[in-house]
């Protein structure tokens, strides 16, 4: 089933005149069904949640729990162990701060990779552990026989991207998650660019946390997700204390509830998680399948035309198949940030700089790129206006 690409019914930002949106891989636009989610909410049931006892409390309740259902079944994990966050970025530090602190010293190894998010390093430093970094080879892969040399030294965890934000590489989780776990070491992917663009089955993968965010999921910012296996997140104590999060409170001691209230201190973003929840039922409408085939056709067809503009350098994997749905790439008479300018004065959104992955840009020798990226309403089309506009600036700097 080919995919009906969605217009500005679906997402009103399209409807901007001569808009080219190419930069879902930082924020994706708000998809209409979840835009509504929230105003039903605002405009009709909104009250605090897990309080109240009148009607429209529990009304808000139900469509938060309904929520938490619906953005568990999307990936395949389950509700007791799908924990609300305000992004991936919290997501990663609830684990590093209340898992690593109870698990993690300061001569304990955790193995990251040259390819991450700063969301997936600095909680690590933070933690004060030792870190070491799988490399990544010349077309964007990990160094798996590395990454082997560096499971014998019995780490913690392995932190991983599922899906490079730069490079745009999809790591083989499921193979490293099982190699982890036969040295002893858990296992945390960072989701965020893997969930909006294919298929994702946590209980598949067996990776111990799965991190991943709202924003770039066609739904709000605010919200992010957790996943956690249960017997995990049942022994790790709260990463926020406050409301909600308690079993009991005593004059000089509490006791916690069970996850994943743990884990959810204070009022939570109850339209957020109404308004992922729409999303990923809108995404579930349309199949994973068909979202992932229409990106791997789109960056196929970028990988094809740009790499025929003069002084044009990809980064990554070659080919479609081994990439989420952005290309990134440098100019050799242009600084990336002239280039999304001039870009973006002709209505063409793209994303220039680090792409918080410095790690990452120091491997391949450059301090920024350019970076398009393509969401389910983007066309063969979006992308020859890329490069026809990319020929203005062959124009002013080549």
């Amino acid at each position: 089933m080919a995919l009906a690409v969605p217009t500005s019914a679906e997402f009103p930002v399209l409807a901007r005149e001569g808009l080219v949106y190419l930069d879902t891989a930082a924020t994706s636009q708000t998809v209409r069904p979840a835009l509504e989610a929230m105003d039903r909410y605002y405009e009709t049931y909104r009250a605090s949640i897990h309080r109240g006892v009148y009607p429209i409390a529990a009304e808000a309740t139900e469509a938060y729990e309904v929520a938490r259902r619906q953005v568990a079944e999307f990936v395949n994990s389950t509700p007791g162990e799908t924990i609300f966050t305000r992004n991936a970025t919290e997501a990663i530090n609830l684990v590093s701060y209340s898992w690593g602190r109870a698990n993690v010293g300061p001569d304990d190894l955790v193995v990251l990779t040259q390819m991450e998010h700063h969301s997936n390093i600095v909680p690590w430093q933070l933690l004060g552990c030792r870190l070491a970094y799988v490399p990544v080879l010349d077309d964007g892969t990990l160094d798996m026989d590395e990454l082997d040399r560096l499971l014998e030294q019995r780490p913690k965890l392995v932190a991983v991207a599922h899906v490079s934000n730069t490079v745009g590489t999809i790591n083989p989780i499921a193979e490293i998650a099982r190699r982890a776990h036969a040295a002893g070491a858990l296992v945390l992917a960072d989701g965020a660019q893997a969930v909006p663009s294919l298929p994702v089955d946590v209980a598949a993968l067996d990776v111990d946390f799965y991190a991943w965010t709202g924003h770039k999921a066609y739904g709000p910012t605010g919200i992010g997700v957790l996943h956690g296996k249960r017997e995990l997140l049942e022994t790790m104590p709260p990463f926020l204390g406050g409301g909600h999060m308690i079993s009991r409170v005593g004059d000089f001691e509490s006791t916690w509830a069970e996850p994943p209230a743990k884990f959810e201190a204070g009022t939570m973003p109850v339209a957020e998680a109404i308004g992922l929840g729409a999303a990923v039922e809108w995404l579930r409408s349309i199949g994973m399948e068909n979202v992932r085939e229409h990106g791997r056709d789109v960056t196929a067809y970028a990988l094809e035309r740009l790499a025929d503009v003069p002084g044009l350098t990809i980064y990554g994997p070659p080919e479609a198949d081994q990439r989420g749905a952005l290309v990134t790439f440098t100019l050799d008479y242009a600084h990336p940030h002239d280039v999304a300018e001039i870009l973006g004065r002709e209505g063409v959104c793209v994303r220039a700089g680090h792409h918080c992955a410095q790690v990452l840009m120091r491997r391949f020798g450059t301090p920024a790129s350019t970076r398009a990226s393509f969401a389910v309403h983007a066309t063969r089309e979006d992308v020859d206006r890329l490069v026809d506009v990319l020929g203005k600036v062959q124009e002013i700097f080549g």
